[in-house]
């Protein structure tokens, strides 16, 4: 096992995923804070909104946003996110846990550098290979 997390993001309107990838998280004990967030909108502003004063929250590690959400969807999360600083952007690996494996989708999101794809559900195994990858 890799060092500890010190926040790890979950961005997913479905309780259900939620409370699951939480518990698995919890389980594994990969982070010292896991912090769930059902909007993007409310994530991304407390997590990089204004990203010259002091966030709300402190720089996650690792943030999982899914793709297909109401209000702001997780393509235009990867969007913001990828306007943000680079200094900022190295900070916190940024996966894409969806159901979604359409072409359109993978394509959309491989144009954007680092950015992990992932699908659902998020394993033990899955969460093994991305801490292997990039801690």
């Amino acid at each position: 096992m890799t060092k500890k997390l010190r926040n790890v993001v979950l961005v997913d309107d479905n309780e259900t995923t939620c409370f699951l990838n939480n518990r698995l998280l919890n389980r594994l004990e990969v982070a010292e804070q896991v912090l769930t967030y059902s909007k993007a909108e409310q994530a991304y502003q407390e997590l990089w909104g204004s990203h010259k004063e002091q966030p709300s929250v402190e720089t996650p590690d690792l943030v999982f946003v899914d793709l297909k959400m109401p209000g702001m969807d997780g393509f235009e999360f990867l969007k913001l996110y990828s306007a943000l600083p680079e200094d900022v952007r190295r900070r916190t690996v940024l996966a894409v846990l969806t159901t979604s494996m359409h072409a359109a989708d993978t394509a959309r999101v491989a144009q954007y550098e680092g950015v992990e794809y992932l699908a659902k559900p998020l394993t033990e195994e899955k969460m093994q290979k991305l801490l292997h990858k990039r801690f």
